[in-house]
This record gives C-alpha cells, sequence and structure tokens, in this order.
C-alpha cells in the first residue's frame, strides 16, 4: 500500500485560504485514484473532493464546489487541496486517501490513508 503524508493545516479566519498537500510513499502514486475527506467533532467523516489517476477528472462535494480545489503532481508523488473562502463549517480533521480505484466518493473504496491535519476556521 501507498503510505500518505498530509500537512498544512492550521488556524485561519473565515474568507482565509490554505493548501494542504498530501506526499505520497511506497508505492506509485499515479496508480491510485486520491481523495480528500474531512470530518468535524460528532460528525461522519465525509468526502471533500477526488481526483483520477491521471487528473483529468475531479469531484467536489457540493459544500466546497467553487471555493476548493483538488490536483496533483504524479512526478512529485503529491496531492493538494487548496482551500479558499474559508468558512467556520470546514472546520474538521482533513484526510487524504488513496484508492485502487480510479476515483471514487466512498470512503469505504479507499485503501490507505494518512494521519489527518486539523484545519479550523474562526469567525
Amino acid at each position: 500500500q501507498v503510505q500518505l503524508v498530509e500537512s498544512g493545516g492550521g488556524l485561519v479566519q473565515a474568507g482565509g485560504s490554505l493548501r494542504l498537500s498530501c506526499a505520497a510513499s511506497g508505492r506509485t502514486f499515479s496508480r491510485y485514484g486520491m481523495g480528500w475527506f474531512r470530518q468535524a467533532p460528532g460528525k461522519e467523516r465525509e468526502v471533500v473532493a477526488a481526483i483520477s489517476r491521471g487528473g483529468g477528472s475531479t469531484y467536489y462535494a457540493n459544500s466546497v464546489k467553487g471555493r476548493f480545489t483538488i490536483s496533483r503532481d504524479n512526478a512529485k508523488n503529491t496531492g493538494y487541496l487548496q482551500m479558499n473562502s474559508l468558512e467556520p463549517d470546514d472546520t474538521a480533521v482533513y484526510y487524504c486517501a488513496a484508492s485502487y480505484l480510479d476515483y471514487d466518493v466512498r470512503p469505504s473504496a479507499y485503501n490507505s490513508w494518512g494521519q489527518g491535519t486539523q484545519v479550523t476556521v474562526s469567525s
């Protein structure tokens, strides 16, 4: 399995931006679909965005559409989540994940997970 490490989380004011990174190692990153998920206290883990192996297809949850951008650089074995116009409801632990499927919105489709990075948006 591929190993994943997220970075880039932090505390930001509403309206601000953050860029999360997901560094992959151990396997060929380009063979995996990639997704970003988040989990807020007391809530289930939910998909934020997903991207296909080659980066040509993307999916966004309605709640982040137009504000977040998922991307990947297979040459650098790294995925990204650019988050703009952040809102307090975006506060959560964010996880990147890799799937043998090209890309999928179901957490159960993902085989490898990072440890998560905290994003806190203050009002």
